[in-house]
């Protein structure tokens, strides 16, 4: 098996694509976590298309991305970024939080769920996740609301929704506690609900996507994420809070542009030059070189999803046979994962094992990861004074956590030479 077993079946024209996307990484080092088959002729041409118009920042292409992206969302409007860290950040400055205010977010996610927290100068307030899954503990999320509360960040980890059922009654359990302290905030008049969706495109609940059920969503178009843009995200809002769109979505724009009142394409109208900088803003725009790849990207996501679906049915039916391999599962009674992210759970196997399990599935050509490292493991967040021993949850869930592939490039003899592997390594380390 060739070591590159993601890139077995990539084009010449992919090949070139990530070459200019990773020039500072081999590639080898993305192997197995970037779905290179996604990028296609249409895609390369549509970026030639714009290179050839002569507009290559944010134009009509990031325009009628955002149009698309709104309709696939169901959401009115939606707001391109160049990540979606950036979208997550500008969600918290919109809603004016900043100095005294807290914000709480799972200490199981990555760092740019809680980083941007930091970022508008607010306070992280961890709390755990729970005993048999990856979301917070909403009993803990309780706990830890004060007057202070200003944002909850739920993250729907590998695109598995969060319960927001359960998230919104905690939530107006909670109401009293709560005090606006800008306009916005006395819109909503409780706790604001922002979704790390980054794993999330094409995740729903009771069959409408998560857009629709936090306050705010912000999505990523990472190149590891099922839909990409090389970099990139958006942020979205929830049509049933009724907030005023236009203006939502000036607010954003201003924010992400220097803080100036128009764009570059509301400038090249007639005797349009003049503009204002109302506040001290960002750059953290999406250009239409981005945008042209998201547009190709979301004319086929339904197939490239639906491809992504047989991989994780035939993955759990392989490593069923082991009781010892939990599955995160990406389908419910009420919900449909994006299947971003296949992640298991090694029962019995230590932190040291699952380093090993690792190691030896790198030996036969298979590259697994480890998603994530809890917060508190994390120099930056232990010298905020966060300890992982107050997160045990968390650590039981990470210490024995192995991301195995899941990508559009893998081909059905892939899946199941991932299986055999895995099984046997498995046994081989814990016997």
């Amino acid at each position: 098996m060739n070591s590159l077993i993601s890139l077995r079946r990539a084009t010449k024209n992919d090949l070139k694509f990530l070459e200019l996307l990773y020039n500072d990484k081999t590639i080898q080092d993305i192997s197995l976590n970037v779905d290179s088959g996604k990028i296609t002729e249409k895609e390369i041409n549509n970026v030639v298309e714009v290179l050839q118009s002569g507009w290559i920042t944010t134009g009509p292409k990031t325009k009628e991305f955002e149009r698309q992206l709104a309709e696939y969302l169901g959401t009115e409007k939606v707001v391109c970024l160049n990540s979606a860290t950036a979208a997550l950040e500008l969600a918290l400055r919109v809603l004016g939080v900043g100095p005294g205010d807290e914000v709480i977010v799972p200490a199981y996610t990555y760092t740019a769920s809680c980083s941007v927290i930091e970022h508008v100068g607010a306070t992280p307030v961890m709390v755990d996740i729970q005993e048999d899954h990856f979301e917070m503990n909403y009993d803990a999320l309780a706990e830890a609301i004060t007057e202070k509360t200003k944002v909850v960040i739920p993250v729907e980890l590998a695109g598995v929704p969060c319960d927001y059922r359960r998230i919104f009654e905690v939530v107006e359990s909670k109401r009293g506690l709560f005090q606006p302290s800008t306009n916005l905030q006395r819109y909503f008049n409780r706790i604001i609900v922002v979704s790390d969706c980054a794993h999330a495109i094409g995740t729903t609940r009771d069959g409408v996507s998560v857009a629709k059920l936090a306050d705010f969503a912000s999505y990523s178009f990472h190149a590891v994420k099922n839909l990409t843009t090389a970099e990139g995200g958006c942020i979205t809002w929830n049509p049933e809070n009724e907030l005023d769109s236009e203006a939502m979505y000036k607010e954003f724009q201003v924010y992400s542009l220097h803080g100036q009142t128009k764009d570059a394409l509301a400038k090249i109208k007639p005797g349009s030059w003049e503009y204002d900088i109302v506040i001290p803003g960002f750059k953290c725009n999406m250009p239409d070189i981005m945008a042209a790849i998201g547009l190709a990207q979301l004319e086929r996501y339904p197939q490239l999803l639906e491809r992504r679906k047989e991989i994780v049915r035939n993955l759990d039916k392989g490593l069923s046979v082991d009781n010892r391999i939990q599955v995160l599962p990406h389908e419910g009674k009420n919900y449909e994962s994006s299947r971003h992210l296949y992640i298991t759970r090694v029962q019995g196997a230590s932190y040291d094992q699952r380093g090993e399990i690792i190691t030896k599935m790198a030996e036969r050509g298979v590259s697994c990861n480890v998603h994530y490292k809890p917060l508190p493991l994390l120099t930056a967040y232990q010298n905020m004074g966060f300890r992982m021993e107050d997160y045990p949850n968390a650590y039981r869930f990470f210490e024995n956590e192995v991301t195995l592939p899941l990508h559009g490039l893998l081909s059905d003899e892939d899946v199941d030479y991932i299986v055999q592997n895995y099984l046997e390594v498995i046994q081989e380390v814990l016997g």
